[in-house]
């Protein structure tokens, strides 16, 4: 027999004859005064409400069940209901000669029809009369009705007559699913049990297959609606994928098929193994103690496990911070999601081998057409050329889990056959594969066979996500590649990733995977045109694989990654230059992204620097391929043209670099590409506008190559105009790089790099990067790229927005007073989940002619102006400013030289800017300006 629900003993938290006994003292009490008796009663009934919902909060954060705490609140509400109902029909609105037309049965449906319910729960009731309704009966509803909003409840409800019920249910599912569950709570036994009755001779019966097909249809479009992925890191418990509702689904086409009164008797169906009734429990019971949390935590119907909420549950649910070996710490809250995902993920198991089962028993019932997942006609087997093999109704099968007993390299020809010819694995086979996984072995890792059977898909996949995803399912993927199990479900608490850290790395596969089929050409065109030219591509698949499987590994995720990729690979029996190149790509696979986002590419030093680590333009290809879709496999909105234009830019450079020698100084290649280049495009400028000599003359070789000639003539152009008017700007949406390009001209003076930055960020604009040029006559060429808050480009829906931008700097660029909206305290919402620790390093080598100074802390509205503001105080004049953040944290990197010149070289002004801009970062609301502490340090970095 498998195992049941554990029964709640209600009547110890609430005595529903004792509650009556108060109502009915209470009428009594206040007789002739109906004001005061509904009054009194409500008194009451709030007591007994609170005191249930205490009594389970404080069984739940004492380690009880969340089944159990779903029950007790389910079962204290009945009896407030039910009381409710007494005290109506007793004392408040009493038929004294009842009718036949006046009886009503009171019937809890949808989620509290089954007996469970959340501590803020909507209240699902259905008032079922035998005719019309009457004025007794309306009274009836309508004073429940009141007096449950006023106990808190959010009621759903219905007055419908059993001919409405069975009318209604056959024609909308969302009725009929609810009319499912209806349990009576109190009134008349025969109107409900007519009710019941009726509902599963003349809806139920027969229709089976269009209620699945129905139910499985509504799951695939709230998933889509809550986010496909059951690897979504702020998941919805409720309608998520792996979540309650999913379960849900599953019993009620049990139940549907098998009439049925409770979920206990759906468990104790022979269809169900006892293995996957212990695993419905456990995933039940886990998710209701989430849900529950959740509630009780916001005093809200909650279902979203957002990352301000994750910490808190995870304490009340008993989480605590562990050590791993060699130190490294993993959070409780990191600790308590991957149960969440394990969770998750058992639910898509348990949804497989639930729609197995209903295929057996139901084949014969159900159309043709219908999803994979429902009980369909049992398609004729049809073998294939591979022993023990056969298609069925579409999908891969097994003769029996024999075939993985006698071979159990077989588990993975299994997804290399569903791969070849576009299957999915049938239920049964699923159901095999993750029984059988004891039978990957060490043996089995280091076997040849296994090793290119997993490359197959790897590597050569036709469907290479779709197929990964369906061997980590069953736990193939982390079991044959056991560094790949240890990030499986794992999860980094920040707001940067949108998966978890197996999902984001299948993803970026899947990426790879498709730049390789040459789909992705408008979005990627440099990936997809280097593509045939990358010779190893296993390499860089395996490297994809492995890119993150040393998250919290000791010595850093690089370096980690880089031992955990050299193990697998060894194991796999690759030739020791192509794991030593897997194990390079690994440590490196953040340095291109790095240099791009945060380092100057007009900047000699930089790209010398870049070429010193890459040394060979075979590792810069697989090099940008894998940073492409590691950063656009992050979530939704990370990857924009801005990036795509920065690693081409620094993709071209660095090539240049390698095209001058190899052999040579890569610094001393560049400046010699970056002269020459320089001086053909200043003669260019000259000959196409004679006019611009003295701007061409006076701008410094970096800016030639930075700027197309069509650039450089338009700012020639806008200089001579802010020679007259003061200051000139220009603004327009740069579709290539995904951002608003916003260029000024006007004379230097101190603090206009912070007053600009200042005036966009009351604009509403983020700046995601910057350039500044000053020419040796003592003009400034400002140049600013812009994106709204959905990281968009600026202004894109709005030209008079652009143009109030480009008015607003000239303004501000002059010296006038500016109107624009200044902001108070940052509203922190999700962000204050995060300990968020700021740092500032000042890097004297990265360039010949500035200190760059890289910041990181949290990211608020007018950063950028705050921290350009302090660096200007410092005596600092800012070269080219690079911005960029990771979800909750800011990470800019600002080129700066003393005023008049040089680096910022003094100890102790160096480590008094520190304080300076630490004090910045630190500052959430942007109101330090006035502090003690930050005046004492702005002064310990004047001169």
């Amino acid at each position: 027999m498998p195992p049941r629900l554990r029964p709640t003993r209600i009547e110890y938290v609430v005595d529903g004859v004792k509650l009556r006994n108060q109502l009915s003292t209470a009428a009594l009490s206040a007789i002739g005064d109906a004001g005061e008796q509904r009054r009194q009663a409500l008194d009451i009934l709030k007591s007994a409400l609170f005191r249930g919902r205490m009594i389970a909060k404080e069984r739940l954060e004492n380690g009880g069940g969340g089944i159990e705490a779903a029950r007790l609140i389910s079962g204290v509400t009945d009896e407030v209901v039910r009381a409710l109902y007494d005290f109506t029909t007793v004392h408040m609105i009493r038929a004294r000669n009842p009718t036949e037309g006046e009886r009503m049965a009171l019937m809890a449906v949808g989620g509290y029809g089954r007996g469970t319910l959340a501590p803020f729960s909507d209240l699902d009731l259905l008032f079922v009369r035998p005719y019309k309704e009457t004025a007794h009966t309306e009274s009836v509803i309508e004073f429940m009705l009141y007096a449950l909003w006023d106990l808190g409840f959010k009621v759903g409800h219905a007055s419908r007559t059993v001919d409405e019920c069975i009318k209604l249910s056959r024609e909308d599912y969302t009725i009929r699913t609810s009319i499912l569950e209806a349990r009576r709570l109190t009134g008349d036994e025969a109107l409900a049990g007519d009710l019941r009755r009726r509902f599963r001779e003349e809806v139920v019966k027969g229709t089976g297959a269009e209620f699945v097909a129905a139910k499985l249809k509504e799951r695939d479009e709230r998933h889509a609606k809550a986010g496909a992925s059951r690897y979504m890191v702020e998941p919805n418990i409720k309608e998520g994928k792996g979540g309650l509702r999913d379960l849900n689904t599953l019993f009620w086409i049990a139940e549907y098929l098998h009439p049925i009164d409770s979920l206990d008797e759906a468990l104790s169906l022979e269809m169900f193994h006892g293995s996957e009734v212990r695993a419905f429990l456990r995933a039940f019971d886990f998710l209701w103690a989430v849900r529950s949390h959740l509630h009780f935590a916001t005093g809200r119907p909650e279902e979203r496990l957002t990352f301000d909420l994750q910490p808190e549950v995870a304490w009340r649910m008993g989480y605590g911070d562990r050590s791993r070996k060699g130190g490294d710490d993993t959070p409780a809250v990191e600790r308590f999601m991957k149960r969440y995902f394990l969770i998750a993920k058992e639910v898509g198991a348990l949804t497989r081998e639930f729609c197995a089962k209903l295929e057996a028993d139901e084949a014969k019932k159900a159309p043709k057409g219908l999803s994979r997942f429902l009980p369909g006609r049992r398609g004729s087997r049809k073998p294939l050329d591979v022993a023990g093999f056969y298609e069925e109704g579409g999908r891969l099968n097994i003769d029996s889990p024999a075939v993985f007993q006698r071979d159990p390299v077989a588990m993975l020809r299994l997804f290399v056959i569903a791969d070849r010819r576009n299957l999915d694995l049938h239920p049964d086979a699923f159901t095999a594969v993750t029984r059988s996984l004891a039978l990957i072995t060490s043996k089995v890792r280091r076997d040849p066979a296994a090793r290119e059977a997993f490359l197959d898909v790897l590597a050569r996949g036709k469907r290479t996500y779709q197929t990964l995803q369906l061997m980590n399912d069953t736990g193939v993927l982390g079991r044959f590649i056991p560094e790949f199990g240890h990030i499986v479900a794992q999860m980094q608490f920040n707001m940067y990733h949108s998966y978890t850290v197996d999902e984001h790395t299948l993803r970026a596969v899947g990426i790879i995977a498709a730049i390789s089929r040459g789909e992705m050409v408008e979005d990627h065109p440099l990936a997809t045109t280097i593509w045939p030219l990358i010779e190893d591509r296993e390499v860089l698949f395996l490297a994809m694989l492995l890119h993150d499987t040393g998250k919290g590994g000791v010595g850093g995720q690089e370096k980690a990654g880089a031992r955990s990729a050299r193990s697998a690979c060894e194991r796999m029996g690759l030739e020791r230059e192509r794991i030593e190149l897997v194990a390079w790509l690994v440590e490196h696979h953040l340095i291109m992204s790095d240099f791009a986002q945060k380092r100057d590419l007009a900047d000699p030093r930089t790209v010398a620097a870049f070429a010193s680590i890459v040394e060979d333009p075979k590792r810069m290809r697989m090099l940008l391929v894998l940073t492409v879709a590691d950063i656009r496999a992050v979530g939704p909105g990370v990857w924009n043209g801005w990036k795509g234009q920065l690693l081409r830019e620094l993709y071209g450079a660095t090539e240049a670099v390698f095209r001058g020698g190899r052999g040579g100084d890569p610094a001393a290649s560049y400046a010699r590409h970056l002269k020459g280049a320089a001086g053909a495009a200043r003669a260019d400028l000259i000959a196409a506008d004679p006019g611009a000599a003295d701007w061409a003359h006076s701008m410094e070789d970096a800016y030639f190559v930075g700027f197309t000639p069509a650039e450089q003539l338009a700012h020639a152009a806008l200089d001579r105009r802010a020679k007259v008017d003061g200051a000139a700007a220009l603004a327009e949406v740069r579709a290539d790089r995904n951002a608003a390009e916003v260029t000024i001209t006007t004379a230097d003076r101190r603090g206009l790099f912070a007053d600009l930055a200042e005036v966009l960020s009351g604009l509403g604009a983020n700046v995601a990067g910057a350039r500044a040029y000053t020419t040796r006559g003592g003009r400034v060429l400002d140049v600013f790229y812009l994106q709204d808050h959905a990281g968009e480009a600026f202004g894109a829906e709005s030209p008079k927005a652009l143009d109030r931008v480009a008015r607003t700097l000239e303004a501000a660029a002059k010296g006038e007073a500016v109107q624009i909206e200044r902001g108070g305290s940052a509203d922190l919402g999700r962000a204050a989940a995060f300990t968020i620790m700021p740092t500032v390093t000042v890097d004297n080598d990265a360039s010949d002619e500035a200190s760059v100074i890289e910041v990181s802390g949290r990211d608020r509205p007018g950063l950028l102006g705050a921290l350009a503001g302090a660096l200007t105080e410092a005596g600092l004049s800012i070269q080219s400013a690079h911005i960029d953040n990771y979800g909750e944290r800011a990470v800019d990197a600002f080129y700066c030289h003393e005023s008049p010149g040089g680096k910022l070289t003094d100890p102790r002004r160096i480590a008094g800017l520190k304080a300076v801009l630490t004090e910045v970062l630190d500052d959430v609301g942007g109101v330090s300006a006035g502090r003690p502490r930050l005046q004492r340090a702005r002064a310990s970095v004047a001169r």
